[in-house]
């Protein structure tokens, strides 16, 4: 078998060599045929690398929740009162943790200038969540809580995380803890 194979190889190497020396036209070393032989079998056996990469950039947009105190006059009054603004991200599974991530990185300057604004600290990461019967889980680290006071900026950080994550049909509920403590948490 490997013998039948070595045979078929030569042969269509020397009829590619034969192809090549008998063409019309005149070539160069330098100056390879616009439409090789060769190129033609990879192309037909390989994806266009081109199609593959418009695939992997597909975008989806999701929402992330800041206050606005310049759009919501009632703001001081109703800390938990969000709006949200839209974010267009790579395409993902993993929708809730790109859309938590959005809200993190805080409001563009674009937004800025419109008067939205975070409540919650920078450097605050998320260390895991999980979405199951309904209920989102979600686990932040310290930075979350720190020199954080006052029950107006605590109702914020809560509507902001929950509202972002109930955006999606699957969540009806969220759970925040921070290093795994769901008690005592968030105090004003």
């Amino acid at each position: 078998m490997k013998k039948q194979l070595k045979q078929i190889c030569i042969v269509f190497v020397g009829a590619l060599i034969f192809v090549g020396c008998n063409s019309s036209k005149p070539s160069t070393a330098m100056t390879p045929d616009p439409k090789p032989v060769e190129e033609k079998v990879v192309q037909a056996a390989t994806p266009e690398p081109k199609a593959e990469a418009a695939t992997t950039q597909a975008n989806m947009v999701v929402k992330v929740y800041f206050n606005n105190p310049k759009i919501d006059p009632n703001w001081d009054f109703e800390c938990s009162n969000v709006l949200a603004v839209e974010r267009t991200i790579p395409k993902t599974e993993s929708v809730a943790s790109a859309a938590i991530a959005e809200l993190l990185k805080g409001p563009t300057d674009a937004e800025k200038s419109k008067g939205y604004m975070s409540n919650i600290n920078t450097g605050v990461k998320v260390q895991g969540i999980s979405i199951k019967d309904g209920i989102a889980k979600i686990d932040f680290n310290e930075q979350l809580q720190f020199q954080v006071g006052g029950s107006c900026k605590i109702s914020a950080i809560y509507a902001q995380i929950k509202q972002t994550l109930k955006q999606f049909s699957s969540v009806k509920d969220v759970v925040i803890s921070i290093n795994g403590q769901t008690e005592n948490i968030l105090q004003p």
